[in-house]
């Protein structure tokens, strides 16, 4: 081989890198076309120069101006839940992703390690899962929320009685107490008795945040305190038939420009908004508006702007509402937008970073930016149509938009000229090269485990490979059923028997369950072994063995060796 032909052979570079990867032919492959978005700007100057006349070159440069403003130009989808998603959160740095949905789990993305064809989550978590010997319970997601204040925890709050901390990385830090259902005081139960339903943390203070449930209370918890709350807020409705309780649906902690004290507001299923000092005390409410919302309609939106003078509400009545906390008594502006509260309860609606926009989404499948002064759309954008938009959330840092929708897809929105990191940092990367592990047909997704049905035992006869025989072979690696890691530290897990799969084997029988062993023996026998012990040392009677009477029977003789005789019986 010559030594041009050599070269030709070896490779000119390692690695991801390559000559011939456009990054910006890659953006430009996400650009997002459809109704209510801007043309690109090659386009635009295209049309410019057939002969397009004055006007239609402003409408241009006004639409080049929205499309700057707004991160909506382009964006990433990702489909890594089986169900709706519920709730988005990112951390302050805007490097992970949590999502949670109704398939009752969390979802964890990790920006800094995606690229253009790796978009999926590194980590499944149930943080409701309770297991046994007999059943599994999982619960779905209502909020999930980064601590503004400490980023390494995240509150989350399932459809249970108990809120949870956990880690960046999914593990639980803790778990709040339950109260007590028995209680008729709301005040004496040490925590909520009832489903939550919404949650969020305290704007400044890293170790506070708030709750509200079912049970007609907002409590406030100390996360190093997770035996009781530290304060309970008791709303006694004044609604007919209620009996003085009503359902608290969504709750907003917000601070103030001024460095004031903070700011508490709250909404409940009686169609009244409630508004209380973020510091205390709480015996009553420095607002009350008893008809905010239509009685019994799910408020399930609800944000205080970042000056702490503006509150929206988006109620089940089909109306969104701007309120002033310094006149809290009438809402400043009214419109009306569709619900989907009555059947994703957690809809919600937001203020941009600055608080000069409000965003929320639609049953329709559309993001609407509207105007916080005259609540109406500025930017009307469709993100899955036919599919309603259920969560929504807008990063200051990244500036990107990021929603939820029914059909469990995650959209990020963004611009690559005002949006940072993020989606930006992973559509710059060039996609990963696919390895022959990367076929899914000669590997197994090990991302949810592997299922029993799927493991071949060696000798059973079954020609047809369903999993990896390796597993099977070697049952302390990889994954179990539930995602976690078989850890060689953990417990035994009794292996399964032909009579079925969840009946353990003998040996675990036999060390688990105490008297096991009685299981097949003679009762009669058992019994028997303890005749002579109770006659020479009874347990019950002990104490009067020294005056028991000696039992005396008739002494029977020779003739008579078939009892006494019998009276004959009349004829």
């Amino acid at each position: 081989m010559d030594e041009e032909s050599f070269r030709e052979f070896l490779p000119t570079s390692f690695g991801g890198g390559g000559a011939d990867f456009d990054p910006a032919a890659q953006m430009e492959s996400v650009r997002r076309k459809g109704a209510g978005l801007p043309e690109p700007k090659a386009a635009k100057s295209a049309s410019s120069k057939h002969g397009g006349d004055s006007d239609e070159d402003d409408d241009s440069e006004d639409d080049s101006e929205d499309e700057d403003e707004y991160p909506v130009s382009h964006e990433i989808v990702f489909k890594t839940h089986d169900r709706p998603v519920t709730t988005i959160t990112v951390d302050p740095a805007g490097s992970r992703m949590i999502t949670g949905s109704t398939d009752c789990t969390i979802k964890l993305h990790d920006f800094a390690t995606m690229t253009p064809n790796t978009l999926r989550a590194f980590k499944s978590v149930d943080p409701t899962a309770t297991k046994s010997s007999a059943n599994t319970e999982t619960h779905p997601v209502h909020v999930a929320k980064f601590n503004p204040n400490s980023p390494g925890q995240v509150l989350v709050i399932s459809a249970t009685t108990q809120a949870k901390i956990l880690s960046r990385d999914g593990e639980t830090i803790t778990e709040f107490v339950k109260g007590d259902m028995y209680l008729r005081d709301m005040n004496m139960t040490k925590g909520h008795v009832s489903e939550i339903t919404s949650g969020t943390w305290h704007p400044r203070s890293y170790d506070h945040f708030v709750t509200a449930g079912t049970d007609s209370t907002l409590r406030i918890w100390d996360a190093n305190m997770r035996m009781k709350q530290k304060d309970v807020i008791v709303h006694k409705s004044r609604a007919a038939g209620s009996a003085g309780r009503s359902r608290m649906t969504a709750v907003a902690w917000g601070s103030q420009v001024e460095g004031g004290n903070s700011l508490l507001v709250a909404a409940a299923l009686d169609g009244s908004l409630l508004m209380w000092g973020g510091e205390g005390p709480y015996h009553r409410p420095s607002g009350e508006i008893n008809q905010a919302h239509a009685s019994n309609t799910w408020t399930s939106g609800l944000d205080i702007s970042s000056d702490g003078r503006l509150v929206i509400t988006r109620g089940g009545d089909d109306t969104i509402k701007l309120w002033d906390t310094r006149k809290f008594k009438q809402p400043v502006n009214t419109t009306s937008h569709t619900s989907t509260s009555s059947q994703y309860p957690t809809s919600n609606i937001l203020f941009a970073p600055n608080s000069s926009s409000i965003i929320t989404g639609s049953e329709t499948g559309d993001l609407y930016i509207l105007n916080p002064a005259t609540l109406k759309p500025e930017v009307v954008t469709p993100v899955t149509p036919g599919s309603p938009l259920i969560s929504v959330f807008w990063h200051d840092k990244l500036n990107q938009i990021i929603t939820g929708s029914a059909n469990a897809e995650t959209h990020v929105l963004f611009n690559p000229k005002n949006s940072t990191k993020g989606a930006v940092m992973v559509m710059s990367k060039q996609p990963k090269r696919r390895h022959v592990d990367d076929d899914p047909s000669l590997t197994t997704d090990m991302s949810q485990g592997i299922s029993a049905d799927a493991i071949v035992v060696p000798g059973s006869g079954n020609a047809t490979i369903q999993g990896s025989t390796y597993s099977s072979r070697h049952p302390t690696i990889g994954l179990t059923a539930s995602g976690k890691s078989r850890d060689p530290r953990r417990p035994h897990i009794p292996a399964s028997t032909p009579f079925s799969r969840n009946q353990p084997d003998e040996q675990h029988i036999k060390k688990s369950i105490p008297l096991s062993s009685m299981r097949e023996e003679d009762p009669r026998e058992a019994l028997l072994k303890y005749a002579d012990k109770a006659e020479k040392d009874p347990m019950f009677t002990k104490a009067w063995k020294a005056t028991q009477p000696k039992t005396i029977y008739a002494d029977l003789s020779d003739e008579e060796d078939d009892g006494p005789e019998k009276k004959k019986q009349r004829t």
